[in-house]
């Protein structure tokens, strides 16, 4: 009896966190609100995002014009029938700033899921298995971590070519590190936790431990870490686009478009100003948010 009894109990002890996560989402999400409501950078961050998926999901529908249609209008000043005016080659500024959402979305999304994925990964054997396995990678990471960031997105794009699938991966490359040191330092301490020694006591597999009893606890600081990262991966492909290796014309960048803007910064610097304020919409919006989310997220913080 006593044996089943203590089995008993200790299967309870590790199934405790997931039959308390329903509850705990509904505490988060009711916090969110809260802090939502008295938080002025958090609305502003909210909607700034929310406008720039809306233009990245909506451009069909609400751009004025085609994005590489050439006009004979060209530098022509903002008016009605051209907001933002147009370009070198007279097509117009408004509707290739809005298609250039889609691009900077895309290339943010995939690059930060690439380090996501693996940087999480990494963390997570990391930190769990310790020892030599946890020197190695950490040595790796440092290696990485040695390169400024654009410096190394630049020799990765060297060897793979200027193309935007590969600007993803390099951006992905790049903040890898970032996530597996997020990943790595509470799977330190959360493997020593009552219900992770209680689920190896019943058997469970380390997949199960790792995945059912251990990356939810890392959750809330890769949620912070993942938003802020959209926002540097955004100003990182605009800054490879700028130097001539992201998105290839005619295809609408907000790099790419600062980058020919410059040249005529002089006589119509509209060409320059709405692609540089529609990075800076972004890059603050999803900043304003992670700030918004470590607040929310963290339990230490006063509410």
């Amino acid at each position: 009896m006593g044996e089943i009894r203590q089995s008993i109990t200790l299967r309870d002890t590790a199934e405790m966190p997931g039959a308390l996560r329903g509850a705990s989402s509904r505490t988060v999400w009711a916090r969110a609100a809260r802090h939502l409501a008295r938080s002025t950078s958090g609305k502003i961050g909210l909607l700034l995002v929310a406008l720039v998926l809306l233009m990245a999901l909506a451009a069909p529908l609400i751009a004025p014009h085609d994005p590489y249609e050439q006009t004979v209008f060209r530098l022509y000043g903002p008016s009605l029938y051209f907001p933002f005016g147009t370009d070198e080659f007279g097509r117009d500024v408004m509707s290739r700033v809005i298609y250039g959402a889609r691009i900077s979305l895309q290339v943010g999304l995939i690059a930060v899921a690439i380090a996501l994925v693996i940087g999480g990964l990494l963390g997570l054997v990391a930190g769990y298995f310790g020892g030599w396995v946890d020197s190695v990678i950490s040595r790796v990471l440092d290696i990485v971590f040695a390169f400024p960031d654009i410096l190394l997105a630049l020799a990765l794009l060297a060897v793979l070519g200027p193309e935007l699938h590969n600007v993803m991966i390099a951006i992905g490359i790049v903040y890898m590190p970032s996530f597996a040191r997020i990943v790595r330092g509470p799977v330190l301490s959360a493997k020593h936790n009552e219900y992770v020694e209680a689920s190896r006591v019943i058997g469970a597999g380390t997949l199960r431990t790792l995945f059912r009893h251990i990356l939810p606890n890392v959750t809330a600081p890769l949620i912070v870490q993942t938003t802020i990262a959209l926002s540097f991966a955004i100003l990182s492909e605009a800054a490879l686009s700028f130097l001539g290796l992201g998105a290839q014309p005619p295809t609408p960048s907000w790099g790419a478009m600062l980058s020919g803007g410059r040249r005529f910064v002089e006589i119509a610097p509209w060409t320059a100003i709405f692609p540089g304020l529609a990075i800076m919409i972004a890059v603050l919006g999803f900043n304003l948010l992670g700030d918004w989310l470590r607040d929310v997220l963290d339990p230490r913080a006063v509410r």
